[in-house]
Parts: structure tokens; C-alpha cells; sequence
């Protein structure tokens, strides 16, 4: 039977950083968006909330080198591409579904992935205000891999969930299997199964090991 891998990518993929720190970092905005970030993780900010306060931040400067830098200077697990390329030599899929901006979270397809998911925002350089319907939210992650399942022909039960924190929560309470990576109090009571460190490679071998 085959199965579909959800990835988050925030804190899960990125080693205790996320695409609006990096962002941020290129955009010399550390402070600003640090600040977002632990209203956010305090339940101040909405996911749509952030988005709108972050494309404030940035709208001014982002450019697409920018974006790219962030992107390749980023803190990502070692054994990314290696995990994705045996579940697809083994007939399985792999997605990542993550609340950042769709323009950093699609550059993932480039690594092996099948199908990246990420909140729908203004192109880089930024200049249409930012609509909010299009940010993505813990629920729309189970939205999303309901989605998949339809496309390719399987269901919730096939499904092993990546996560890290209160974003992955919703999915990790209706897949069978879970990991939690680097994770924090939110999911680390739901997850099947736990991984600390900086290798993908690692929390993959758990799910193989426990079939």
C-alpha cells in the first residue's frame, strides 16, 4: 500500500528557524520579526495576522535575490533530498504544507518533492496589498492533505505527518502516524513517534522501522 508524507517546514525541515526569520535576517529586520514571532507563538497574532504584519516589514525592500538567499542560506536538516527521493523510489509521495509564503516553500520542488504547499502571497518584489483568505492555518494543513489523498487515490489512513509545533496539531490528530521533529509541548504528546537532531534522515528511519 502506498502512503503519502506531509512535511512541515518551519522549525520541522528548518533547524529551529523559519522563512520569515530568514527573510527577515537578509532584510536586516532580526528584531522586528522576533518580535511577531513570539506574539504569534503566544496566540496575539492570527497566521493572518502575522502574514499581514510581515509583508508590512518587508514590502518596502524584498526582492527576489533576497528570497533566494534566504532560501539557500537557510539552517535546513541534513538528508532532505536523500528521504524525499527514497519515498518516491518506493511508489510512495511526499508533500511539505507549511504557513509561510508560497514563494519560499516552492522552492522545495526543486529538492525531490512531489507537491509544495505555502500561504498565497503578493510576488516578490511586493506591490498588491496582502489578502488574507489566502494564508494557511493548522486546519488548512488537514485541507490540504485531504486534497492529496482525493488526487492520489488514498486516504487519511495511509498518511504519516511531519510536524514540530501548534500549527501541525489538527493533522497530527487524524493521521495514524506522526513525527515529532525538534518538536515542542503542542505536538509532542499527539506524535507516534520522536527525533531530535538535524538530520531528516533520522525521523524517516523511525516511521520505516515501525512498520
Amino acid at each position: 500500500m502506498s502512503k503519502l508524507h506531509l512535511f512541515d517546514m518551519d522549525g520541522t525541515l528548518l533547524h529551529g528557524s523559519a522563512a520569515a526569520v530568514e527573510i527577515s535576517r537578509q532584510l536586516g529586520l532580526e528584531r522586528e520579526i522576533a518580535v511577531l514571532e513570539r506574539a504569534f507563538a503566544a496566540g496575539e497574532l492570527t497566521p493572518a495576522g502575522f502574514a499581514q504584519r510581515a509583508c508590512a516589514l518587508w514590502a518596502a525592500d524584498l526582492s527576489e535575490v533576497q528570497v533566494a538567499a534566504a532560501f539557500e542560506g537557510a539552517p535546513w536538516l541534513a538528508g532532505i533530498r536523500e528521504v524525499w527521493a527514497d519515498i518516491r523510489a518506493r511508489g510512495e509521495r511526499c508533500a511539505v504544507i507549511s504557513l509561510s509564503p508560497g514563494f519560499f516553500v516552492e522552492r522545495l520542488l526543486a529538492w525531490g518533492v512531489d507537491t509544495a504547499h505555502g500561504s498565497r502571497w503578493p510576488a516578490v518584489p511586493i506591490r498588491e496589498p496582502l489578502e488574507p483568505a489566502g494564508i494557511l492555518s493548522s486546519s488548512a494543513k488537514v485541507r490540504i492533505a485531504d486534497d492529496l489523498c482525493a488526487r492520489y487515490g488514498l486516504t487519511r489512513g495511509d498518511c504519516v505527518a511531519y510536524g514540530d509545533s501548534m500549527s501541525d496539531t489538527e493533522l497530527f490528530a487524524v493521521v495514524p502516524k506522526s513525527v515529532a521533529v525538534n518538536a515542542d509541548h503542542h505536538v509532542s504528546d499527539l506524535a507516534t513517534y520522536a527525533y531530535t537532531g538535524r538530520d531528516l534522515r533520522g525521523a524517516y528511519e523511525l516511521v520505516r522501522t515501525g512498520e
